[in-house]
């Protein structure tokens, strides 16, 4: 008997699951393309292109934003239901324990966790990528930029550089400003009006600029029309923006902090903020299914709508919490693990109280 119930509360979850879904991801949709559809016909858009290079590319990343919410409201409905009609109360007085019947969920919410997770590390950053492309060339109101103007990277322990501003479309910065010092005195300045990075040498070229080599009895000047040099500073660590860590996959991502660090570049909280909730955020998935089936598993008065409302009511209480505590991490006041981390953890707490409360 136990064997067969398994097997429906995992069909039925899948299939709640999955109308909740694609009805979430219309409804953003609509609403997006509400909002944006002014912007789309000033620069030009075509209704196939939005839909083809925009939307679709979409559909992934909120797929993985909205399948806590879908996977939340699909666990309080179904369990609800079985709970009015007592059947979690008959199957109590049959000898099978509350902590029994969850089994099929917490095995429902472990494969939807594993899944958004491969999703989010190798497909969701292609897609992302190509979708951002689009909000740049047609939404051009919205900027992610970290670091606008008067840019200032560390290359190397004994160098500093400063550019005035990168255009990362070009992949030039202009008024550039590159010093070199040893023992805590500046052996050499280069001042150049522009630096062009070059993608097949992996160089930058420096055009029109200025050499000052000092010495124990003065500086030498030296002009110099172009040069190449190589820096430990490519294009991605002048070009910041908020959205890089939701382009790149897990490994990608690494690397990429691993690089702000070694360029000097301030505020790598975000990133890493941002990279470690992207590792998290699956677990919120396990997280929603203990709380909404502790909370339905008890009869209450007013149905489905009971706990319809509720679920509403925990799924923005977890959403405004995972928003309040990130700034924490971008500044500093916790660390960025900690951030992303403790909506998740007090949430399964919650939910673990809520469990052992439940009627057995």
């Amino acid at each position: 008997m136990i064997k067969h119930f398994d097997r429906y509360i995992f069909l039925r979850l899948t299939a709640i699951t999955l109308f909740v879904l694609l009805m979430l991801i219309f409804i953003f949709i609509m609403i997006d393309f509400s909002e944006n559809s002014d912007d789309f016909a000033d620069q030009g858009a075509e209704m196939a292109e939005i839909f083809r290079n925009y939307y679709l590319n979409f559909i992934p990343e909120m797929t993985r934003l909205v399948l806590p919410v879908a996977v939340f409201v699909a666990c309080l409905f179904l369990t609800g239901q079985l709970s009015d009609r007592l059947e979690i109360t008959a199957l109590k007085a049959a000898g099978v324990s509350l902590y029994r019947l969850i089994v099929p969920y917490i095995v429902f919410s472990l494969i939807c966790a594993v899944g958004i997770s491969l999703l989010d590390a190798f497909i969701i950053p292609k897609s992302n990528t190509e979708r951002i492309a689009f909000e740049e060339k047609y939404l051009q109101s919205k900027t992610e930029r970290i670091d606008q103007s008067d840019i200032y990277r560390q290359p190397s322990q004994n160098t500093k550089l400063q550019v005035n501003y990168f255009d990362n479309k070009q992949l030039i910065a202009y008024r550039i400003r590159l010093i070199e010092f040893e023992n805590e005195k500046i052996t050499r300045t280069t001042t150049a009006n522009r630096m062009v990075w070059i993608d097949t040498t992996q160089s930058w070229r420096l055009e029109n600029a200025t050499e000052l080599i000092f010495t124990e009895t003065g500086y030498k000047e030296e002009k110099i029309s172009q040069k190449d040099t190589v820096i430990n500073i490519f294009p991605r660590d002048l070009a910041r923006t908020t959205s890089d860590v939701y382009q790149l996959t897990y490994a990608e991502a690494i690397e990429y902090i691993n690089s702000i660090k070694r360029s000097g570049a301030g505020g790598i909280e975000i990133p890493q903020v941002q990279f470690y909730g992207r590792l998290a955020y699956p677990f919120s998935i396990i997280v929603v299914i203990i709380v909404g089936f502790a909370f339905a598993s008890v009869r209450r008065r007013g149905g489905k709508g009971a706990y319809l409302a509720a679920g509403l009511t925990i799924s923005f209480l977890y959403l405004a919490f995972m928003k309040i505590i990130e700034p924490f991490g971008y500044y500093g006041a916790l660390s960025p693990e900690l951030a992303a981390t403790l909506p998740h953890i007090f949430f399964f707490l919650v939910g673990i109280g809520l469990l052992l409360e439940a009627k057995k």
